[in-house]
């Protein structure tokens, strides 16, 4: 790989991150009101909570409805999100989930020119380096048939608009999956693509031992987290997980523990996380969720902001409009309690004492 690339690829990472990226970074919930709007007092004391351990979030991500979301409630949580993040000093990185990449391009162009005016800022540029966006996600376009080179074909003019981007491997929607050379390929040609997140389980591309130039990769896959990090003996930077909506502060200790060699208390509480996990997106799946995701995270979330009781409280709504069912708040408290991860008190009782 030419190292002019990795080095403009640093150079970006260095400016949108300071300090340097995150080790855990969350797709947060969309929350809703009982109308069937959009929550944002809820989303609010959640992501407030959140922020004393993730300090960069993927919104709207596949947990928070991104997919299934209008264009117009997209821009909602936007600009909610986009003025919470100066507030709780996070930064964000802007979810393009679209199944067709000319869709995915325009939303791009759209998305500078209202972020543009509504700081005030002239050029491209400025808007990462004068707001807390860094960048914009967005996966292959959707289709178990759509060959390798149609899928480079279709991120090429993503890329070529030069803002930072994060490719994002999603085989549960997008039905298909990037291959490593497909990625790296991508890699030595765009300096501005700096972030790959991987959920199919599979980690082909971190596993592959191909020269990514510095692409930061995060694991978006759920379960035995300690085994992954690069810090130990994984493939890994770091995380992009929807349990860290629930978990942020247990997966954030993981993450410590395995920087300083404390492998033994990150396995067992690694393994204590993935025993919830396993059990509540099990009973996802045979309720049918259409988000899996989405509906786990809300049930075990319930817990962690109305405390040891929640399951006395009516279910949280999804994107339909509908309750979460019973059933999976129940195995979620059961699993909370069984795995010693039920929190004392949930944080909307914090916020209000």
């Amino acid at each position: 790989m030419n190292d002019s690339v990795k080095e403009k690829r640093c150079g970006l990472i260095n400016r949108l991150f300071p300090k340097g990226i995150p080790k855990l970074l969350c797709p947060p919930l969309t929350h809703y009101t009982e109308q069937g709007g959009i929550d944002f007092a809820r989303m609010e004391a959640h992501l407030a909570h959140l922020s004393q351990w993730v300090k960069a979030y993927l919104v709207p991500g596949s947990t928070g409805d991104g997919w299934e979301m209008s264009e117009e409630e997209i821009r909602q949580v936007l600009v909610f999100d986009h003025g919470l993040a100066e507030k709780l000093d996070v930064q964000i990185l802007i979810g393009v989930l679209r199944t067709d990449a000319q869709a995915a391009h325009q939303s791009i162009v759209d998305t500078l020119v209202w972020l543009k005016e509504r700081m005030g800022i002239e050029s491209d540029d400025d808007v990462m380096e004068k707001t807390k966006v860094c960048g914009f996600t967005v996966c292959p376009p959707k289709g178990k048939d759509v060959s390798q080179a149609q899928i480079y074909s279709a991120l090429v003019p993503i890329l070529e608009l030069g803002m930072p981007i994060a490719l994002y491997q999603l085989p549960q929607v997008t039905e298909n999956e990037m291959s490593s050379e497909i990625v790296a390929k991508l890699a030595a040609e765009f300096s501005n693509f700096y972030l790959l997140k991987d959920t199919s389980g599979g980690d082909k591309v971190a596993l592959s031992g191909l020269d990514l130039g510095g692409v930061y990769l995060v694991r978006g896959a759920e379960g035995n987290y300690s085994k992954w990090l690069r810090t130990g003996s994984g493939s890994y930077d770091g995380f992009l997980l929807g349990s860290a909506n629930c978990f942020a502060k247990e997966l954030n200790s993981i993450i410590e523990s395995v920087c300083t060699g404390n492998l033994s208390v990150a396995e067992e509480l690694s393994a204590r996380i993935t025993g919830v996990v396993d059990e509540v997106f099990k009973c996802a799946t045979g309720l049918g969720a259409s988000n899996l995701f989405s509906y786990a995270y809300k049930a075990v979330d319930h817990f962690f902001a109305y405390g040891p009781d929640a399951a006395e409280i009516a279910p949280p709504r999804i994107y339909s409009g509908e309750r979460l069912e019973a059933g999976i708040i129940k195995t979620a408290g059961e699993a909370l309690i069984r795995f010693r991860l039920m929190p004392s008190e949930g944080y909307l009782s914090t916020e209000k004492a």
